[in-house]
């Protein structure tokens, strides 16, 4: 299994925060009622919150499947 690299971590974190930032400016400078734009806000929000658990369930299934296959037998 390979290791990501700072560069590549660096990118995704800049990546993530330039679309979140962009996310919540595109909804504060809507032309809508406030109603309107919170609730936009708290299904970005959701949004959010679900890619970051989707992401740890895979990681998580990923790593079980990993040390399954690394097992040693019992001697």
């Amino acid at each position: 299994m390979t290791k990501n690299t700072y560069a590549f971590y660096l990118q995704s974190a800049i990546s993530f925060g330039a679309a979140f930032l962009f996310m919540v400016g595109g909804i504060y400078f809507l032309p809508a009622d406030g109603w309107v734009r919170a609730f936009l806000c708290l299904g970005a929000l959701f949004l959010v919150n679900s890619s970051f658990s989707l992401a740890k369930c895979v990681r998580d299934q990923q790593e079980a499947r990993a040390a399954e296959v690394h097992v040693a037998p019992y001697r």
